[in-house]
């Protein structure tokens, strides 16, 4: 596929709600098309693998994802800073900013890696409770994982240069294929082997194939530049200064997600970690939604926070609104069902030992969904240490109930603790992103007793054990809901959006 230059003077920053529609649909499409996948991928990897090696791959894929935290908030940082200088008057010094900016996070990315070499005996043998039989393949992916923790790390900062520029059509097109990989790579291997080793290995060879994509893309993008002028470190320093803060929510913030399964593993065994992992990562997947609309939003927050705090308000309604009306109706889904949709996805087994497990994470990954929103905003104006404190005073107090939580009630106890964590941050961060943007006070009052409507609504199926009675509250909900929505929530804007995207599925016309 050819990608085409585009001279940088060309790029403006689109906030119009239509093109934020938009935006968020191909991102939706880009983020939700693998997760369609892996609904299909799971339940033949779980019987190939075996629960426990299953269990060990979702670590994997937790390590992964967890260690791209070695760019120091570079590539969050990149999105911001090159935003702002799209929207002003500087467009032509973006080219000196991105370069050095990813020379210094593949430095950053080999530091990650060394440091998950040098851990990983330890994790194997001292921490989790692998089983002996597995001990020596896991060490060996881990190693594997090790060496392809720079490739993750520089993805970060190119993913953010594209997400600047709002190309997210393009940004979309690679995407898609990293996540359809991520899992029917493992799939793919199950024929010819078991072991953790070679679908560790399928993984590392798709994340080198996706940055060799991502980079192609972001050097046809920029304009030449002088060598000297590419590898000027001096241009650099904003982005540490702007990055700074936001290294320690990405240092906390993943592991107060993902601390969860190592307490699991350690306490209680692997096979408690895939009963606890497989509803969690299937139900947070959702966060995909509020993420589709975060990345168009940040750079558009970015851009606007200065110059017309109106829009800025706008935004922020307009975000946390499409985020509530896309994920409300499937987390009731979820929660009304969840006991017959495991037993239909991955039998009994987990129906049984997960399905109040994946309803109490439901709700909290509603609640979490509208926090992403103002997290993006606190970022996005340029006050990453308020996200940072937050996050540096949930840490201990959630560490501590966890522990406390998972030894006595196991893994509901950590589905509680998690629930109650993310509401707690959620409250942290509405109240802040209203105090820094004035004109959306209003949205105090009105914001809270919808939120506290809603979350009632999605917690009461799991008071009630009858499926005809949950299914009864489901749809009773559901059509209250859709009524409100389109004749209240939705404007004349929304609902010519939402037209037109329906007309663009109408193959009949």
């Amino acid at each position: 596929m050819a990608i085409a230059a585009t001279p940088i003077d060309d790029v403006r920053p689109k906030v119009r709600a239509p093109r934020i529609f938009r935006d968020s649909v191909l991102n939706l499409l880009g983020l939700g098309i693998p997760l369609v996948v892996a609904l299909f991928a799971i339940p033949p990897l779980v019987r190939g693998l075996g629960t426990d090696r299953f269990g060990v791959l979702t670590l994997a894929w937790l390590v992964i994802g967890y260690f791209s935290l070695f760019d120091l908030g570079l590539g969050r940082a990149l999105t911001q800073v090159v935003a702002a200088q799209l929207g002003e008057t500087h467009r032509d010094q973006a080219p000196l900013l991105v370069w050095p900016a990813l020379g210094i996070m593949a430095g950053l990315g080999i530091l990650g890696g060394v440091v998950l070499t040098a851990v990983a005996p330890w994790l194997v043998h001292s921490v989790l409770k692998i089983p002996a039989t597995l001990r020596n393949e896991t060490l060996t992916a881990f190693y594997i994982l090790g060496a392809a923790i720079p490739v993750v790390v520089v993805t970060t900062g190119l993913v953010g240069i594209l997400t600047a520029f709002h190309r997210f059509a393009l940004l979309n097109a690679l995407r898609v294929p990293l996540g359809l990989f991520t899992y029917l790579g493992p799939l793919a291997v199950l024929p010819f082997s078991h072991s953790l080793v070679s679908v560790t290995a399928v993984l590392a060879v798709g994340r080198v194939a996706a940055a060799a994509a991502y980079f192609v893309a972001c050097s046809r993008l920029m304009p030449s530049t002088s060598v000297s002028e590419l590898w000027d470190f001096r241009e650099v320093r904003p982005l540490f200064r702007t990055g700074a803060w936001m290294t320690v929510s990405n240092v906390i913030s993943p592991l107060m997600v993902y601390v969860d399964r190592f307490f699991i593993g350690a306490v209680v065994s692997v096979s408690a970690v895939a009963y606890y992992a497989t509803p969690y990562e299937m139900i947070t997947k959702l966060l995909i939604i509020p993420g589709a609309v975060i990345s168009v939003l940040f750079p558009a927050f970015a851009s606007s926070h200065r110059t017309d705090p109106k829009l800025l308000a706008a935004l922020l309604a307009r975000g946390a609104k499409y985020v509530g009306l896309a994920v409300f109706p499937i987390v009731l889904l979820v929660t009304a069902f969840a006991p017959e949709g495991l037993r239909w996805w991955l039998g009994a087994d987990f129906a049984t030992n997960s399905a109040l497990v994946l309803q109490v994470i439901a709700v909290g990954v509603f609640i979490n969904a509208f926090a992403q929103v103002s997290f993006t905003l606190v970022q996005a104006v340029g006050r990453p240490d308020l996200s940072a404190k937050f996050h540096a005073l949930e840490l201990p107090v959630y560490i501590f109930a966890l522990a406390w939580a998972v030894r006595t009630y196991g893994i509901l106890g950590a589905a509680v603790v998690w629930t109650a964590r993310v509401t707690l941050d959620a409250l942290l961060l509405f109240a802040t992103a209203i105090r820094l943007v004035p004109d959306a006070a209003a949205l105090r009052r009105r914001g809270l007793i919808i939120i506290s409507v809603s979350v009632l609504c999605l917690a009461l199926p799991i008071a009630i054990e009858g499926v005809a009675w949950r299914a009864t509250l489901a749809v009773a909900a559901l059509a209250v809901f859709s009524t409100l929505a389109w004749r209240v929530l939705l404007g004349a804007e929304d609902k010519a959006s939402v037209r037109r995207l329906a007309g663009a599925f109408d193959v009949g016309r």
